[in-house]
């Protein structure tokens, strides 16, 4: 039943195996034994952190939309957004995912400094003439590229995505960095556990 937190970098799927000319987990080499599986995706074009669990009610938990677990992560837009500007995320929004209409769970927004994160590889492309800046963004579901759809509606494209939180859990009290894997140890699986319904 072990559980593992891997900082995913930029361009790596979510799953092991490599597809259409794009890397899988297998290729960070991160000596996790074969028994373990993603609890949850990111996009390829998205980072940060990812879990890999043995333990199947944990990773259903963990995947299953009525769990209502928070996810954080810090989103680079195009422009300067607005307090008024990103009150549309904070409530339901109406978005088209994968040919359907749905609509999302209201999420919190809030315009924050620039972070400190390791580059990008590759870096992201910067326009002179447009500003960029930083939203913390909390999310209880995860549809397909929702957070690229919501700054779009919103007229604020996305230029990256870091997920830095899962529950309790976060990149910085992990201390990880892109690429690298780190085992939980039982008190941090049972925080993760209770900050499930937190």
């Amino acid at each position: 039943m072990r559980t593992f937190a891997v900082y995913k970098p930029y361009g790596v799927l979510s799953q092991f195996t490599s597809e259409d000319g794009h890397p899988g987990l297998s290729s960070l080499n991160l000596g996790v034994p074969p028994t373990v599986w993603p609890a949850g995706r990111l996009d390829r074009d998205s980072e940060g952190l990812l879990l890999l669990t043995a333990d199947k009610m944990l990773k259903q938990r963990l995947t299953d939309p009525t769990e209502g677990h928070c996810k954080t992560y810090w989103v680079q837009v195009e422009g300067q957004p607005t307090e008024s500007s990103i009150d549309p995320m904070r409530h339901p929004m109406r978005l088209r995912i994968r040919k359907k209409d749905v609509l999302t769970k209201p999420a919190r927004v809030k315009v924050m400094p620039e972070p400190e994160l390791p580059e990008r590889t590759p870096p992201i492309r910067k326009r002179l003439t447009v500003p960029t800046a930083w939203l913390e963004v909390e999310l209880t579901e995860g549809k397909n590229r929702q957070i690229r759809k919501m700054t779009a509606a919103i007229g604020f494209p996305t230029l990256r995505i870091v997920r830095v939180g899962i529950g309790s859990l976060t990149l910085d009290s992990l201390e990880l960095n892109p690429g690298q894997c780190q085992e939980l140890n039982p008190d941090q699986i049972k925080d993760t556990q209770r900050s499930i319904h937190a």
